[in-house]
């Protein structure tokens, strides 16, 4: 099991206050020297955290994996070929969510979908696609030739109830299995942290994590570094 660290709040943190610090940059680089496997950010629409610049430089010095989170958009899908990120996700995206709140619905677009991972196939760049746990998305994503897809843990992360989070981890897990049966590569994330990320790394058919605001917001009371050894215990004990 692979941990990827999503640097995107630290840009938000930058925003808030409108000047070049934190740098999502040099977040990335103490996320790599503490041992995440990949580097995670969103370049939206709106550029609400993560800027044109930030991916450029992220681009150069990224020595591990680098995976662009994007909406299938014309002027997105043009920045994101002319970098070359190592895997580019697409997700939803809503100028009014604060954080993407659900999965892509690939069944509703297919050709929109399928017609842009023509393009990055054309530079050998492979495309993973947000989904909710469900069969039909999974149906989907492997009709439209998606590479992977990383599954929509949100609901499960946000149960009120042991019973109800036990439920929505089966159907993660029966996901992950369906979709390893397809022949997709299995990742997944959203709403992961310190307490209820173990039993999600425990299923041995998810290949890596992506998770962000839980560490950055560990990082302020125990730095950066430590924060992201500590998430790798988790995942790497499983």
């Amino acid at each position: 099991m692979r941990l990827a660290i999503n640097i995107d709040h630290v840009a938000t943190l930058r925003e808030a206050r409108g000047g070049v610090e934190p740098d999502p940059v040099t977040a990335a680089h103490l996320c790599e020297l503490a041992g995440a496997e990949g580097i995670v950010c969103h370049l939206r629409e709106d550029r609400r955290h993560i800027h044109d610049r930030d991916l450029k430089l992220l681009r150069e010095t990224v020595k591990t994996k680098l995976d662009l989170e994007m909406a299938a958009v014309d002027e997105i899908v043009r920045i994101a070929l002319e970098t070359g990120p190592d895997l580019v996700t697409f997700v939803p995206e809503r100028r009014e969510e604060r954080t993407t709140e659900g999965g892509l619905n690939v069944v509703a677009q297919k050709n929109r979908i399928k017609e842009v991972i023509t393009a990055f196939r054309s530079k050998a760049i492979p495309v993973s696609l947000f989904v909710e746990p469900e069969r039909a998305q999974l149906d989907a994503a492997k009709e439209v030739g998606a590479d992977m897809v990383e599954l929509h843990t949100g609901e499960y992360a946000n149960a009120r109830t042991d019973r109800q989070r036990q439920e929505l981890l089966v159907q993660v897990q029966s996901a992950a299995q369906y979709g390893k049966s397809l022949g997709l590569g299995v990742n997944a994330g959203h709403g992961l942290n310190y307490v209820n990320t173990y039993p999600i790394a425990a299923i041995r058919e998810i290949d890596e994590l992506s998770i962000g605001h839980a560490v950055i917001s560990r990082a302020l009371s125990v730095g950066l570094a430590l924060a992201v050894q500590e998430m790798l215990r988790i995942v790497k004990r499983s």
